[in-house]
């Protein structure tokens, strides 16, 4: 392999970081802090409604559709099948720091817990980061930004599939969008585009959630629908599940 794709390699890895990684700390900020105002638009109370909904519809769009098996396979006949994951990445990044700088605010506030109420909201980001923390280190090798992808095809060392079940895995199927759900809704002050957000944004988790456990089921097989029998979707309302039952 030529110095030039090791260069390009490395510097697809790079922009993939920083604009995969970088839009996470954004939005990490966004839900604990609440919009940035960075970026003012004249917008009635309606129109802001509109545009933060056509915001959040492109993402998801964006971020849904470029994960379906179709897709990858298209944009693999384009180019190097190694490097979907990292433009997946940067793609994904993109779009969601720009709904991030161009989210507009309501002036309405709906209301404002107090006292413990306050406590227990406020307590729900560190146990969403711990259950980030958690659900990252069970997956073994967490890749969000198609960086071993692009690095096991310098090293010519496929990349094999493996079927992870330990940790918060053995309580619900997919730990890191639940504690997304707890982060979503851990702000103690509740606006009225911060409610439209969360309301937004749950609903498009939870269909997410199921169009990904379709491909799953395609990738794993009958391995995954013994999984999907033994532990719940999102909610661990079965418990810990016995890892000696797991596929």
């Amino acid at each position: 392999m030529s110095s030039l794709e090791r260069l390009t390699a490395y510097a697809i890895i790079t922009l993939a970081v920083l604009t995969g990684g970088g839009s996470l700390l954004l939005f990490g900020a966004f839900v604990v802090s609440g919009p940035f105002n960075l970026i003012q638009l004249d917008l009635s109370e309606a129109q802001i409604f509109l545009w933060d909904g056509f915001l959040s519809t492109a993402f998801f769009l964006q971020h849904s559709g470029m994960i379906r098996p179709s897709f990858r396979s298209w944009l693999s006949s384009r180019i190097p099948a190694h490097y979907c994951a990292a433009t997946y990445a940067i793609a994904s990044g993109t779009v969601l720091t720009v709904v991030l700088l161009f989210w507009q605010s309501s002036s309405t506030t709906l209301w404002v817990p107090q006292g413990m109420l306050r406590l227990l909201f406020g307590a729900l980001f560190p146990i969403a980061l711990a259950g980030f923390i958690w659900g990252t280190w069970a997956l073994g090798t967490f890749d969000p930004f198609g960086r071993i992808s692009i690095l096991s095809h310098l090293d010519s060392a496929p990349q094999a599939s493996r079927f992870i079940i330990r940790g918060p895995y053995l309580w619900v199927r997919h730990p890191l969008y639940l504690f997304t759900l707890l982060l979503i809704w851990g702000s103690p002050a509740a606006t009225a585009d911060r409610l439209f957000f969360n309301a937004l944004w749950t609903l498009w988790i939870a269909v997410g959630t199921c169009l990904e456990e379709r491909n799953l089921v395609l990738e794993f097989g009958d391995s995954y629908r013994r999984y999907q029998r033994t532990v719940p979707m999102l909610l661990p309302w079965k418990g810990r599940a016995n890892k000696a039952s797991m596929p």
